[in-house]
């Protein structure tokens, strides 16, 4: 599987006329060599793909486990005496290098400058967009977990806890079941539901009927991600509460539709008209503009290639995992988001009821919480 992936990189290398890559995102690093142990806030690999070698650069903290689970890499050890501009300067008779432009630093970029005269900019991320069978396993299994936390913490929702309190409770649930959170999750209570990325902080559920809780959050399991969004009324929903819940919920399902057709009809199906009929439909109902994107690649990393919005180039293809999260937000009242991932997948033909066709395309939905407005009662 590894080695596929290799050679995907280096068919793009001769497209681009390079000599050689040097990859520096720990995401590309784990999808290339399979060991996602690196930090993601410090810079503790570099892998190098030529031609017809490939190596990894890491230091003697990672070097046994390298030797042992990497094999396939030669290792490039990092030294007192072997420092990084001694192992850069063995490559500098490549004439051409192909970088991450948006994964090194201006220090990084210094460096590489004295030891190659061409570089250029080589996208991996966007090999990523197409998913195997057994990465779409994954995210679907963290999705499920995903579905077991919200229906978890439904039952830690009541009067007095606090944003930061409720997060707890879904992480302990999450980590207790044997997976990890994929991004630090957003909840937000009351008119804090407006902003589309509140940092989950301080604020408690009062008394006060009618609350908006927003619960944005994901689960990382073999390393995949999921990502779902509920909005939730602590009280009885008023009628305005309802319209707007009620008008997110369409608009998501009219993008999903949107793609439907497109995918039955044989037709490509362009990110940005899904974005747009979400778009449109919120608009004409009188509710502001979405502030956002309508959904994103996920996999390895939580937001991934392909990008659902009104600027994006990209066309949603067999094999590609991705969110659909319309939103209406209203400052100083509150917001609600509905987020679901989906995948376009291969159906497979059915033996006992003969109702598909192989070779024809689905859209799959991952994430299966309840969509119906739920209400939880404040305690008297």
């Amino acid at each position: 599987m590894f080695r596929c992936r290799i050679d995907k990189v280096r068919s793009h290398l001769k497209k681009q006329n390079l000599d050689a890559v040097l990859i520096s995102a720990v995401s590309n690093i784990c999808y290339l060599t399979g060991y996602a142990n690196f930090s993601q806030n410090e810079r503790e690999a570099y892998l190098i793909i030529t031609k017809n070698e490939q190596f990894i650069i890491t230091d003697g903290r990672y070097s046994g486990v390298i030797k042992r689970q990497v094999p396939y890499f030669k290792l490039l050890e990092l030294t007192g005496e072997n420092s990084l501009k001694n192992i850069f300067a063995k490559f500098a008779r490549l004439k051409v290098l192909g970088i991450e432009e948006d994964e090194i630093t201006v220090s990084e970029h210094k460096m590489l400058k004295k030891h190659f005269k061409k570089m250029k900019h080589l996208d991996i991320k966007s090999h990523r967009s197409v998913k195997t069978d057994d990465e779409i396993r994954k995210i679907e299994e963290a999705a499920k977990l995903g579905d077991k936390a919200f229906k978890y913490i439904l039952g830690k929702i009541k009067e007095g806890i606090s944003e930061k309190e409720l997060a707890y409770e879904l992480e302990l649930f999450i980590k207790k079941n044997g997976g990890e959170l994929s991004f630090p999750p957003i909840i937000a209570f009351g008119r804090n539901s407006a902003i589309p990325h509140h940092q989950t902080g301080e604020t408690k559920l009062d008394k006060k009927e009618g609350q908006f809780i927003l619960l944005d959050f994901g689960v990382k399991l073999e390393n995949y991600c999921s990502d779902m969004t509920r909005t939730i009324i602590f009280g009885k929903p008023t009628n305005k509460q309802k319209r707007i819940y009620e008008t997110v919920l369409k608009a998501q399902q009219k993008a999903i539709d949107f793609i439907n057709s497109k995918i039955k009809s044989g037709k490509k199906v362009k990110a940005s008209d899904a974005d747009k009929t979400a778009r449109d439909f919120i608009i004409s109902q009188k509710y502001p503009n979405i502030p956002h994107s309508l959904g994103h690649g996920i996999g390895l990393q939580v937001h991934e290639h392909p990008s659902l919005s009104s600027k994006s180039r990209d066309i949603l293809k067999t094999g590609m995992v991705f969110s659909i999260e319309p939103g209406i937000y209203l400052p100083d009242f509150g917001g609600v988001r509905t987020e679901d991932l989906f995948c376009i997948s291969k159906i497979v033909p059915s033996e006992t009821k003969g109702l598909f066709v192989l070779g024809k395309n689905d859209l799959k939905q991952l994430t299966n919480s309840p969509k119906s407005i739920i209400s939880i009662q404040a305690l008297s």
